[in-house]
C-alpha cells in the first residue's frame, strides 16, 4: 500500500463548509419535547468553532482569521463533531453542536443582552434566539470568550434573564434627567438589543433593531430607549407597572402563557 493510501484526508477548510443544512426528520420535535422536561445543555465552544459550522448569527460577531478558523476545524474534527458526509461536498455536524446549528438556523429574531458590572462566574453577554415552539436557544458568553450553548423553555429563559439583568423598583421620570450621568454612576447596567433578521442560505441580514438600556442606581431602575430622531441620544422610558420579565418578553416580541397554563406545562408528567 502506498503512502498516499494510508494518509488520512485533511479536514475541510472553512471556505469548503456548505451553507445548506439538512435536519433529520423528527429531531426538532424530539428536542423540543426534551426541553419541556428541563434545560438541555449543548456544550461550550469558542467563537471560531461556532463560526466554522455557522452556528452564530453573522452580524453578531467579528469573523476570526482564516488561521484561527482552520484550527477550529481541526479541533472539531478531532472530537468527531465535524465529519465528512455521504456526498463529496457534504459535512456532518454531529452531537450537541449539530442540534445548536439546527436551532440557530430556524430563528429569525435574536436578543443580544450585555451587562456591565457582572461578578465572577457570571456571563457578561447572552444571546437569545426564540423558536416557534416556545423554547429558546441561549448562548452565554463569559469574559474568556467561551460560548456556553443550551436550550430552555421560554418561561425559564425569561426568568433567567430577569434574574441576571439589573433589578429594582422603577425610578420615576424626572425632568432634566441625564442618561449619561445615571449610567456613569450605575454599578450595574445593561444594553438589550432585539434584532429581527432575514436569511438566505447561511447569510443573515438585519431588518430592524430595538434597543433598551437599563441602569440600576441607588436601588432604582432606570430605563432608556433611543430617540427616534437621533439614534445617539437616549430618552427616558416610563416602565412603571411592568416587571423586567414582561419588559424583556415585549422586547423579544413574545407573549407569556397565562399562569394556569404555565403550571400545567411545568407539572410532572
Amino acid at each position: 500500500m502506498s503512502d498516499a493510501d494510508t494518509t488520512p484526508p485533511s479536514p475541510p477548510s472553512p471556505g469548503d463548509l456548505p451553507g445548506a443544512v439538512s435536519v433529520p426528520d423528527g429531531m426538532v420535535a424530539a428536542v423540543v419535547d426534551l426541553v419541556e422536561t428541563g434545560a438541555v445543555p449543548l456544550g461550550a465552544y469558542t467563537i471560531a468553532e461556532l463560526t466554522v459550522v455557522d452556528a452564530v448569527v453573522d452580524f453578531l460577531e467579528a469573523r476570526p482569521s482564516d488561521e484561527v478558523l482552520a484550527e477550529a476545524v481541526r479541533s472539531l474534527a478531532a472530537r468527531q463533531l465535524l465529519v465528512a458526509g455521504k456526498g463529496e461536498d457534504q459535512i456532518q455536524v454531529r452531537g450537541d453542536l449539530g442540534i445548536a446549528v439546527a436551532f440557530q438556523r430556524r430563528a429569525r429574531t435574536v436578543l443580544d443582552a450585555r451587562v456591565a458590572g457582572t461578578g465572577p462566574g457570571e456571563p457578561w453577554r447572552t444571546l437569545v434566539l426564540p423558536q416557534p415552539e416556545r423554547v429558546c436557544l441561549l448562548v452565554r458568553i463569559d469574559t474568556l470568550g467561551v460560548h456556553e450553548v443550551s436550550l430552555h423553555s421560554l418561561e425559564e429563559t425569561l426568568q433567567m434573564l430577569a434574574d441576571w439583568l439589573p433589578r429594582g423598583q422603577w425610578a420615576e421620570p424626572a425632568p432634566g434627567d441625564d442618561p449619561d450621568a445615571v449610567l456613569a454612576a450605575a454599578p450595574r447596567s445593561a444594553l438589550l438589543t432585539a434584532i429581527a433578521y432575514s436569511a438566505v442560505g447561511s447569510a443573515e441580514t438585519v431588518e430592524s433593531t430595538t434597543d433598551l438600556v437599563l441602569a440600576l442606581r441607588e436601588g432604582r431602575l432606570h430605563a432608556y430607549a433611543r430617540d427616534p430622531g437621533d439614534a445617539a441620544r437616549l430618552v427616558r422610558q416610563d416602565m412603571r407597572g411592568r416587571g423586567v420579565r414582561d419588559t424583556v418578553a415585549a422586547l423579544m416580541g413574545v407573549t407569556r402563557r397565562p399562569k394556569a397554563e404555565q403550571d400545567a406545562v411545568s407539572a410532572p408528567r
